[in-house]
């Protein structure tokens, strides 16, 4: 086989074919129905449903990233353990929305396959579909009769769902030899893998009613899929994906790490890491965050899987970030962003590896803890919370417990895990345009995009072009006292995106503007009607003038933005944002808490800028040359071809479509008022400028007369000073009136032991005096506590546990309790039965000691 940059090749020869070459779409997509991007389709989801027109051109190609690791796509437990299961992998794709056909399809896969990569023509098969007679007939022109497969449903159709384009797709198979896999499987059809699947052609014919009926589209489309991954493998002559050159580099470094040659039969935990890091990298890169739900969970699990195989290879301390250069160094040339992300990625990654390096001990403890109270079956439920809690993989606990000749319990196991993928589910909210049912591809056939002349204007005369239902279906008018969607031919109101709340405002005499949102590229106006509004009827409408603040604060937030990447680094990246009339939040990657000083920097960073004074200057570009001109994108963000690049002076320059102050000086002042953890790897700040900031000035001065007329100084500091002093003396007063109080212990068999009941003092800290006191002890103190019982045990070198002591007590006072064996507490609540619960507590201590 030839040596050949697969994706570069597959991209070259669609874009000669006519396609438009677009980037990889994000992998969290902006779709709540989905975890992750799993399928190159993903991106044209809306374009297949009729959703919306098809785009121009109507021809596309695309390398796009998927993972596949949560949700119904959830491919995470046979990773490392098969030839061609990946959490991430690149999905090469060319798509005709109601362009070419069939016809072109397939010519093109067999031109790309066979004069391309060269693939030997005597070791492809293809499938089609068992009714398909057109493709059947097609692929005669290319291949004999004799290698073409005619299957049913189950195998060559394909729909997005019970309802929706649907139609016949046909596989191209790739002969790996007979010499090397003979099983009863290894036949066209058959599960073994001697028959490989390389590409996918979705011939998208049909539309499915709800009753079952099929009937054709008027612009048949074209969705075709390629795993990178498997065809690199076949390129170089590989059986698994894992020896190609793809991961071949990352398995190298693993067994550098482990100090252990790989093998390739025992070797499934090499395989692991060198496939999850892949995944934890680009997810770090493109925003996701280690977080206990939704997508943060999934990124949380996969890494923790791959640090528990390098824990089974040996390697006890953190590891996995030191392969992010690996991954930057293979795929940073196509996939840029790594590189700008790295050290970020890396800190992120060390921060959760020692997180989880702190709980592995944690979790055999556990584990061997159950074993003791196991015969056959492991507990389900602690099996669960070792995957849960402590990320130990089931088939880890199993292959534990194998060796022992016992097994879990896995249909409990399961049952928490079904329960475990519900909350796991967390559905993501896009920052701009919004995914609705309705008639949205009526409105842009018809009309197109509307015009929006709210950068230079607040009113306008405008025309409503169009109205739709509070479900979002068209209609005539709207009633007095309704509320409804109107699309204007030209609009002052801006619609949500980019953290920027929508518009409010008036049409005048008409109607109250709630919001404005946008809907494929409609920017639509909520409205709650005076009187009947009508299509095609002229307006007066006006915009609110809360629309000043807002872009104070929008312009706000861009020099926060400059302020944070100058103090603290390059690495901070936008993970997202809101601005509205009195407030702005900022979310951004960082791995650790702001120090006071930090936050003073940054505000004081502002408020300088804000001084100085700089012009809004706005500048359209293509894409490229923005970026190429130093303006900061958001990753993932949908941008045009030409873009609106608004820059401050020489304090900013960013990517966007908001609207801000014509000077920065019109901000006012600007005050940080809460910066806070959202998940890990990510902080936020809140702030106030302008009429807000000013407000919280008069907020914080009149909070301060307050705290002077209560403490009835003008020195408020040091009279509170002067109060936690007094506080902590007499803290240290109550504290050692307890210690005063002598303990009497009896000596029992050589060591020293005690039970009483004290009114005062700290009991935790006399028992540490008690046991540092002496090198034999086993004492308890309860003490009531207006209507509760504090109880606590310290042992040292007795035969005795203080966990299930104190138990034993709490048992008789109403409560509950536990804890280590050395020391353990308890409440109660039956303050009656403390005579009861002292006797209790010495007989079964002196059963215990003798």
């Amino acid at each position: 086989m030839q040596k050949i940059d697969v994706r570069s090749a597959y991209l070259d020869f669609f874009k000669s074919k006519g396609h438009e070459v677009i980037e990889s779409a994000p992998l969290v997509p902006n779709d709540a129905t989905l975890l992750f991007t799993n399928a190159g389709m993903v991106p044209f989801k809306s374009i297949f449903t009729g959703e919306i027109p098809r785009p121009n051109p109507p021809i596309r190609t695309s390398c796009q990233t998927c993972i596949r690791a949560g949700g119904k796509h959830n491919d995470l437990d046979n990773v490392g353990y098969t030839a061609r299961h990946h959490t991430f992998f690149e999905m090469l794709g060319n798509f005709s929305f109601g362009e070419y056909f069939k016809q072109n399809a397939i010519s093109y896969a067999w031109e790309f396959v066979t004069e391309v990569l060269k693939l030997p023509k005597d070791k492809l098969y293809v499938t089609v579909h068992e009714k398909d007679d057109e493709a059947f007939e097609i692929w005669k022109q290319h291949i004999e009769e004799s290698r073409i497969y005619k299957f049913g449903d189950k195998d060559n159709f394909w729909a997005m769902g019970d309802t929706g384009p649907c139609g016949p797709c046909s596989e191209i198979f790739y002969d790996q030899g007979e010499e090397h896999f003979n099983t009863d499987e290894d036949y066209m059809g058959g599960d073994g893998d001697r028959f490989l699947e390389i590409w996918n052609l979705v011939f998208m014919q049909f539309e499915r009613s709800s009753d079952g009926k099929m009937t054709p589209l008027p612009k048949p489309s074209i969705d075709t899929g390629m795993g990178l991954e498997r065809v690199s493998a076949i390129m170089e002559g590989k059986f698994s994906n894992y020896d190609s050159n793809l991961f071949m580099p990352y398995i190298e470094e693993v067994a550098k790490l482990c100090g252990k040659p790989y093998e390739y039969e025992s070797g499934a935990s090499y395989r692991v890491i060198s496939d999850h890091i892949r995944s934890v990298t680009f997810l770090l890169a493109q925003g996701t965050t280690f977080d206990k739900e939704g997508r943060g969970y999934v990124l949380r699990r996969i890494l923790r899987r791959a640090v528990r195989h390098g824990y089974l290879l040996g390697i006890k301390k953190p590891f996995m970030h030191k392969l992010v250069d690996k991954v930057c160094e293979m795929m940073g040339s196509h996939y840029t962003y790594l590189n700008n992300k790295k050290d970020s990625i890396k800190e992120q990654i060390l921060l959760e590896e020692e997180r989880f390096f702190s709980t592995i001990s944690s979790g055999l403890e556990l584990f061997n803890e159950e074993l003791k109270n196991t015969k056959d079956v492991f507990s389900g439920d602690v099996a669960f919370k070792l995957y849960d809690t402590y990320g130990f993989p089931l088939d880890l606990t199993a292959d534990m417990l194998r060796d022992k000749g016992m097994v879990v319990d896995e249909a409990r196991f399961d049952e928490l895990m079904n329960e475990q993928k519900t909350r796991a589910k967390a559905a993501w909210k896009g920052s701009g345009d919004k995914s609705q049912k309705g008639d949205f591809k009526e409105l842009l056939e018809q009309y197109n995009q509307n015009e929006f002349i709210g950068y230079s204007t607040l009113s306008s005369k405008s025309k409503i072009l169009a109205i739709l239902d509070d479900n979002f279906k068209i209609t005539d008018k709207l009633q007095p006292n309704q509320e409804g969607w109107v699309m204007f031919d030209k609009t002052p109101f801006y619609a949500q995106s980019g953290g920027q709340c929508g518009d409010s405002g008036v049409i005048k005499d008409k109607a109250i503007v709630l919001d404005t949102q946008k809907f494929h590229g409609l920017n639509l106006s909520l409205v709650k009607t005076n009187g009947t509004l009508a299509q095609n009827e002229s307006v007066v409408l006006e915009v609110s003038e809360d629309r000043h603040e807002i872009a104070r604060h929008h312009s706000a937030t861009h020099l926060l933005h400059a302020a944070l990447r100058k103090i603290l680094g390059s690495h901070i990246t936008q993970a997202g944002s809101s601005v509205e009339a009195t407030k702005l939040r900022f979310d951004f990657s960082h791995p650790k808490a702001l120090t006071a000083d930090e936050l003073t920097q940054i505000e004081n960073y502002v408020n300088q800028a804000i001084i100085k004074g700089a012009n809004a200057n706005v500048e359209i570009m293509d894409l490229q040359s923005a970026k190429d001109s130093g303006a900061i994108a958001l990753f993932g963000e949908k941008y045009e071809d030409d873009v609106r690049v608004l820059s401050f002076g020489d304090v900013s320059k960013e990517l966007c479509g908001g609207t801000h102050v014509k000077n920065i000086n019109e901000i006012g002042s600007f005050f940080i008022t809460k910066e806070s953890g959202v998940s890990a790897g990510v902080r936020r700040i809140e702030a106030v400028c302008s009429n807000a900031a000013t407000n919280f000035a008069k907020e914080i001065r009149a909070e301060l007369e307050e705290i002077r007329a209560e403490l009835k100084t003008n020195q408020p500091i040091v009279n509170i000073k002067k109060l936690k002093d007094e506080i902590r003396s007499l803290k240290d007063e109550l504290k050692n009136s307890g210690r005063s109080k002598s303990i009497k212990l009896d000596d029992v068999n050589g060591i020293k032991f005690g039970v009483e009941v004290i009114e005062n003092g700290d009991i935790k800290s006399l028992i540490d005096d008690i046991k540092n006191a002496n090198s034999s002890v086993a004492v308890m103190l309860i003490q009531p506590k207006e209507d509760k019982i504090l109880v606590a045990a310290g042992v040292k070198n007795a035969n005795i546990k203080a966990g299930e002591w104190v138990k034993q007590v709490a048992q008789t006072l109403g409560g509950n309790g536990g804890g280590r064996d050395d020391f353990a507490t308890a409440g109660g609540k039956d303050i009656s039965k403390i005579p009861d619960a002292q006797k209790v507590a010495v007989e079964f201590a002196k059963e215990k000691l003798k």
